[in-house]
């Protein structure tokens, strides 16, 4: 049997290298019990392709490798 190794590429240049980025943020907000304000920590990962540096959430790259095997298991 054959191997095919195929990978997810950037949809605007077809490169197939990228790096992770974080963004890191606390979102202020109130509650019904208390006049202070509470905060969630949100840390945000992205993954920028390496040479035209356009951002992909996890999200859409799980769903990009979803579609190539769904790509190759109709072959």
């Amino acid at each position: 049997m054959n191997s095919i190794q195929d990978f997810f590429v950037c949809d605007e240049c077809s490169n197939k290298d990228f790096k992770l980025v974080y963004n890191f943020s606390l979102l202020f907000h109130g509650v019904n019990f208390s006049d202070d304000l509470i905060y969630d920590k949100i840390i945000d990962e992205l993954y920028q392709c390496t040479k035209c540096r356009k951002t992909f959430t996890k999200k859409e790259i799980e769903e990009g490798l979803a579609k190539l095997k769904r790509k190759h298991k109709e072959k």
